[in-house]
């Protein structure tokens, strides 16, 4: 993907969080776009070096391999 291409979306956030989030970007001279970017990327990171996730992703696309077939009658 382009540096420059984003994709927008809409997350809800319970107003005590969206205040702290706001206070964080604030006190960083950050945008609240910028801070939720870098938790969001650190999350990821985090996940991809987790192998407990790991684990369930290979199970979610056994499953889904599964209904895959299922669906295309190869069983």
């Amino acid at each position: 993907m382009a540096k420059d291409a984003t994709k927008n979306i809409l997350l809800r956030l319970d107003p005590d969080l969206a205040e702290r989030l706001q206070t964080v970007a604030s006190v960083e001279g950050r945008s609240v776009s910028d801070v939720a970017r870098e938790a969001i990327a650190a999350l990821v990171d985090q996940r991809r070096q987790d192998a407990q996730f790991s684990d369930l992703l290979e199970q979610n696309l056994v499953r889904h391999e599964e209904s895959l077939r299922r669906l295309r009658g190869d069983d």
